[in-house]
């Protein structure tokens, strides 16, 4: 994959590895999969099975015939919405502060906002 020269730096990322996910723009659009693997600096995601690319590979010593194999690309992750019972549905956060033993607690959590619903 080749990255630009700076990474755009994106802390409100809330989609996560194992999360499933529908494409909802591009030309994988309308296919589901699970979250492999989450870019944070550059904004990117892989999706199992999904946005495949060939790569032609020589013999190497781990390879030892070579050939053609397939991989997934990385995706943006404006291009895929976290799937909730079967629905495509953005994500929030819903934050608890409570007092135990005279100390300050605070309990994230990340929610369906089509629902309301916790997910996690």
């Amino acid at each position: 994959m080749a990255k630009p020269a700076t990474p755009r730096i994106d802390h409100k990322i809330k989609i996560k590895r194992g999360d499933t996910v529908q494409v909802i723009a591009g030309k994988a659009v309308g296919l589901t999969g699970k979250v492999l693997k989450v870019d944070r600096s550059y904004g990117k995601v892989i999706v199992e099975g999904v946005n495949m690319q060939t790569k032609h590979q020589k013999p190497n010593r781990a390879n030892q015939t070579g050939g053609i194999t397939r991989r997934e690309a990385p995706l943006a992750i404006s291009n895929v919405m976290y799937l909730h019972k079967g629905k495509p549905t953005r994500l929030g956060y819903k934050v608890e502060v409570t007092e135990e033993d005279g100390k300050r607690v605070v309990k994230k959590q990340r929610i369906a906002k089509s629902t309301g619903e916790v997910v996690d």
